[in-house]
């Protein structure tokens, strides 16, 4: 496969991973369905950094975009595209990496939550993530929204794999931009 080819390859897998983080990020701001909530400013932190939207949003897609660009036979497909692509590439790589410490902080410190006091805070956060392997605690102490320890979890563990995978494509890449700078784009059409 020559580096053009596997550019677009990167670029079009890249592309559903972005529209991912983006979707769980909105998601989050909407525990238990419901827009009460976000209004109320009763969101847990790490949502509110945009991880997913941010980070394995805006800062993969625009290197995914340049990456595509150099696959296509057009204006990137040569060397000086392929050194671009290195750039880029790292720019997604580094936005993946924030999507992902932002949902791992997200996952360990659980959700901001109503407790049985009437008082909202993150009751998980001092637990050294112990809360994980105990979900018949998860409804006891979260009474406020309905089951937001199970609906954050899920969507940050989707984010932390969509930035793992979205990490290595970007890190890929800067392997494939740097053969594509040294060995060429292997843009040559035969001729009949």
């Amino acid at each position: 496969m020559c580096t053009g080819k596997c550019s677009l390859f990167i670029a079009i897998t890249l592309y559903p991973l972005v529209l991912l983080s983006i979707i769980c990020n909105i998601l989050l701001f909407f525990p238990g369905w419901s827009t009460k909530y976000v209004k109320e400013g009763h969101i847990t932190d790490e949502v509110k950094y945009m991880g997913g939207f941010v980070g394995g949003g805006v800062l993969v897609l625009i290197p995914a975009l340049y990456i595509h660009l150099t696959g296509e036979q057009g204006c990137c497909a040569n060397r000086f595209g392929m050194f671009f692509s290195i750039v880029f590439a790292a720019v997604g790589a580094a936005g993946a990496v924030y999507s992902f410490v932002v949902a791992l902080l997200g996952f360990s410190n659980g959700p901001l939550c109503q407790i049985q006091s009437g008082l909202w805070s993150t009751p998980f956060k001092e637990t050294n993530m112990t809360f994980v392997t105990k979900p018949e605690i998860w409804s006891t102490i979260c009474i406020k929204p309905t089951d937001v320890v199970k609906f954050n979890m899920g969507l940050f563990v989707t984010l932390m794999v969509a930035s793992i995978l979205q990490g290595l494509l970007c890190a890929s890449q800067i392997i494939n931009g740097l053969v594509g700078c040294i060995c060429g784009t292997c843009d040559n059409k035969e001729e009949n």
